[in-house]
């Protein structure tokens, strides 16, 4: 490595490290928010004896699990705006994460909840609990623990998946990284810092899951 690339990189670190706080962590931290939630009312809505409602939500979990993430980043920034509807880069980017997100969680969150074990539904019922509280206070804390690894992965796929928003003009980690070596073209660099940059949230995240893993097992063994 070259005392000019050596430079460049010294130069740019900081401003990586910037994009990184300020655009790459919120736009996870924000998309993955409203993605579960938008995953529980899916989940729900899929688990539903109303047959509409369970038709709905599972073509919409088809649609999202069957359409690139990138198609459906385009589609709400370049293609809503033929109809009216313009919506600002980074706001843009937390809409399709968070849509994503809901159809590829929506499934995890079902199948948690299905694998809670079917008697504690019926002590539930058995205690007169309406279906609202049931969910809150016995079946949820329960399928909580075994969506953690699951969403977890869904969460550390998010934080690489951001780097596609580069392609809407968001300046979060990457597009600063290309903006800083297009006028050098020395791209092997800065995209291996901001290589490194993900790895390290990725560590820290992963580091993160397995604390709450073993927090949850520690309580469930108790």
């Amino acid at each position: 490595m070259d005392a000019a690339t050596r430079d460049l990189i010294w130069h740019n670190l900081w401003p990586m490290l910037q994009a990184t706080v300020t655009k790459t962590i919120p736009l996870t931290a924000i998309s993955f928010a409203i993605g579960l939630v938008l995953a529980l009312f899916l989940a729900l809505a899929r688990m539903s004896p109303v047959w509409p409602l369970s038709a709905a939500a599972r073509f919409y979990i088809s649609i999202i699990r069957g359409t690139p993430l990138l198609v459906q980043l385009f589609i709400v920034f370049y293609a809503l705006p033929q109809f009216g509807v313009v919506i600002d880069p980074f706001p843009a980017a937390v809409i399709a994460f968070s849509l994503n997100v809901g159809g590829y969680a929506a499934e995890v969150v079902r199948a948690a909840i299905l694998s809670v074990a079917g008697g504690q539904w019926e002590a539930a019922e058995a205690l007169g609990m309406s279906y609202p509280m049931m969910l809150r206070l016995i079946i949820l804390p329960q399928a909580a623990r075994i969506a953690v690894p699951p969403l977890s992965n869904t969460l550390i796929s998010l934080v690489k998946d951001t780097s596609l928003a580069s392609t809407i003009l968001v300046t979060e980690l990457l597009r600063v990284a290309q903006l800083a070596a297009a006028p050098t073209f020395d791209f092997f660099a800065l995209y291996g810092v901001a290589a490194l940059y993900y790895w390290v949230i990725c560590l820290i995240l992963g580091f993160a899951q397995t604390r709450l893993e073993t927090r949850l097992a520690r309580h469930v063994a108790r």
